[in-house]
C-alpha cells in the first residue's frame, strides 16, 4: 500500500512546484519530490490515515497564524489545514491518493450461500478465497484461490492477514470453520446463521480456548437486513454489510461486542423447511464439545438470521 501525492499548488518559498509527485508508502517517501522537511510530518500523517480509511485527502499545509500552534490541524472546506512545522515560510496544497492492494474476502463453507457470496464478490471487486473441506474445486470458478481444507492452521498458512471472512457453513463444520476464521487475521469475521445458534457455537469456541474478544468480535447474524431469502439475496446481503466495513475503515478485528447474557440449551438447531434461512428449529442435537453461557456474538439487521 502507498499513497500517490501530488503538489496541487505552491506558493514560495515553497521548493515544490505544481505537478510534483511523490510515492509515500507509512514510513515516508519512496520516490519522488513534494518538498522539503517541513511539509513531510504532515504529508505522512495523511498517508497514513488515508491507507487506513482507503480515503482520498486534499490537505494544504501553511504557516500557523499569530498565536496558534505550530503543528495544529483543522478541516477548511473539505480541506485539511496543518501548521507548517518549521520556520521556512510558504504554503503547499497537496493531493493525497491511496493506492491499495484490491480487498480481499475469504468465504469458509460449501453451502448454497457461500457458492453464491463467492460467485458475486468479485463482481464488486473482492479478490476471493474459498475455503470448503473435501469440496471440488470446480464449483468455485470465480474464486481467485480455493482451499479443500478448514483445518485452521492449513489455512492460516495459505491466507495472508487482512481479509474479510465469511463463514456460510449453514450446519456442515460450523465448529471447524469458525475455528479456521478465528485463526486467520482477519479484519471482520461474519457468520450466516441465527442469532441462537451463534450463541451456543460461541460459548462452545471459548470454552475450548479460543480467544474471548476475538470470538465476541464475530457478526452474526451477517449481512445487512434486506429481507433477504434465497441464497443469491443472502449473498447480497452479507455482500453490501462487508462493503459498508470496508469503506468505514475496518482494518483490525473488530472490539468485543457488549455483554447480554442469554442462558441457551446445549444444542445446535437444525433447520428444516418453514423456518428462517429456509427451516424450522427441530430437536436439538448436542454439540460435541462443551460449553459456557456467556454473552451473544454482536448482532445486526434486528437479531434475525441470514442477514434478515
Amino acid at each position: 500500500p502507498y499513497a500517490l501525492v501530488t503538489v496541487i499548488r505552491a506558493q514560495a518559498p515553497a521548493s515544490a512546484r505544481p505537478g510534483d509527485k511523490a510515492l509515500v508508502s507509512a514510513d515516508g517517501i519512496v520516490h519522488g519530490w513534494i518538498g522539503g522537511g517541513c511539509a513531510q510530518p504532515a504529508v505522512l500523517r495523511t498517508v497514513r490515515q488515508a491507507l487506513q480509511d482507503g480515503r482520498a485527502q486534499m490537505i494544504r499545509i501553511a504557516p500557523a497564524a499569530e498565536g496558534e500552534p505550530r503543528d495544529a490541524n483543522q478541516l477548511l472546506d473539505d480541506v485539511l489545514e496543518f501548521g507548517m512545522s518549521c520556520h521556512s515560510g510558504g504554503t503547499l496544497e497537496l493531493f493525497i491518493d491511496p493506492m491499495l492492494p484490491p480487498a480481499r474476502l475469504t468465504v469458509i463453507g460449501d453451502s448454497p450461500v457461500a457458492v453464491a457470496v463467492i460467485g458475486l464478490a468479485p463482481r464488486i471487486g473482492l479478490q476471493v478465497t474459498a475455503v470448503a473441506h473435501a469440496a471440488e474445486a470446480a464449483r468455485f470458478v470465480d474464486a481467485a484461490q480455493v482451499i479443500t481444507t478448514d483445518d485452521a492452521a492449513t489455512v492460516a498458512a495459505q491466507v495472508a492477514p487482512g481479509s474479510f471472512v465469511v463463514v456460510a457453513t449453514q450446519g456442515r463444520r460450523d465448529v471447524q470453520g469458525l475455528r479456521a476464521a478465528l485463526g486467520l487475521q482477519a479484519c471482520q469475521i461474519s457468520f450466516v446463521a441465527s442469532a441462537r445458534k451463534a450463541q451456543v457455537l460461541r460459548e462452545s469456541l471459548i470454552e475450548a480456548g479460543q480467544d474471548a474478544a476475538a470470538v465476541r468480535a464475530i457478526v452474526a447474524p451477517a449481512g445487512q437486513s434486506i429481507g433477504a431469502h434465497t441464497p443469491e439475496e443472502i449473498a447480497l446481503s452479507v455482500l453490501a454489510a462487508v462493503v459498508a466495513a470496508r469503506r468505514s475503515g475496518v482494518v483490525a478485528v473488530a472490539a468485543a461486542a457488549k455483554p447480554a447474557p442469554v442462558p441457551l440449551p446445549l444444542s445446535e438447531m437444525a433447520p428444516i423447511a418453514g423456518s428462517c434461512c429456509g427451516g424450522v428449529e427441530s430437536a436439538p442435537t448436542l454439540l460435541p464439545e462443551p460449553v459456557v453461557t456467556t454473552a451473544p456474538l454482536e448482532t445486526t439487521g434486528g437479531g434475525s438470521c441470514c442477514g434478515n
